[in-house]
């Protein structure tokens, strides 16, 4: 009786700590001229992370656009309503192996590596990617031109949901769409004109924190914090 009472605590407490380590990542609420779409962002990019999340408290996102939209590749946005394109700082580079650019992921734009070989990203302005299906084929060509090689994970990703693999290694990561992937197909097919900007505005009307790390909101009252908040 008494081992059976140890194996159900031990069962429980498992199971608490599963849901703990589940609470740690911070969901978002992305509310659309065309739809809700929610991510949840990944506590390994801490600084994009929290970044992200310090925008979102004060406002930064609501009512702007997405101003760069590409079939089958990705819909941008982040540049404040007022048209401001960033706060005026960069996020160091969080680039990891185990982040890639698949269908649904959430990552950050940044200028050209002529100007920025740190591959530092913009202080907001941030992408989803659409992407398409890939064949076997193809993904071989991606990595000789590339010179790297994609790992199972990446490869079957990129062969049933799609995404954008010659992007992996070269921009950050720092989260993915959870709900809504038919919201981002949806503003990915409206029409653009010069500049992939579509021609009747496709809006973010906010951008809240659903639940922060170990179930909390992550204010951090206005500032940005390298350390992560789940600490």
């Amino acid at each position: 009786m008494k081992r059976m009472i140890l194996a159900v605590l031990i069962l429980a407490g498992l199971t608490c700590s599963a849901q703990k380590q589940e609470e740690k990542e911070t969901v978002v609420v992305i509310k659309t001229s065309m739809g809700t779409i929610k991510a949840k962002l990944y506590n390994d990019t801490p600084q994009h992370r929290d970044n992200f999340i310090k925008l979102a408290n004060e406002g930064w996102y609501n009512g702007s656009p997405f101003h760069r939209v590409i079939k089958q590749f990705m819909i941008q946005g982040g540049q404040n309503k007022d048209g401001r394109l960033d706060p005026g700082y960069r996020v160091p580079a969080e680039i990891k192996d185990n982040h890639f650019h698949k269908k649904g992921a959430l990552c950050a734009a940044r200028q050209p590596d002529q100007v920025n070989p740190q591959k530092a990203s913009s202080g907001s302005q941030f992408y989803i990617v659409q992407g398409k299906v890939y064949d076997e084929r193809t993904l071989d060509m991606f990595e000789s031109r590339m010179g790297k090689v994609f790992s199972a994970r990446q490869r079957q990703a990129y062969q049933t949901v799609g995404g954008t693999p010659h992007l992996d290694g070269d921009y950050t990561v720092f989260g993915e769409v959870t709900e809504g992937l038919d919201v981002v197909d949806k503003i990915a097919a409206v029409k653009t004109g010069p500049g992939d900007v579509p021609v009747e505005a496709v809006t973010i009307l906010s951008v809240t924190v659903e639940k922060g790390c170990c179930g909390k909101a992550c204010e951090k009252k206005g500032e940005t914090k390298t350390k992560s908040c789940c600490q």
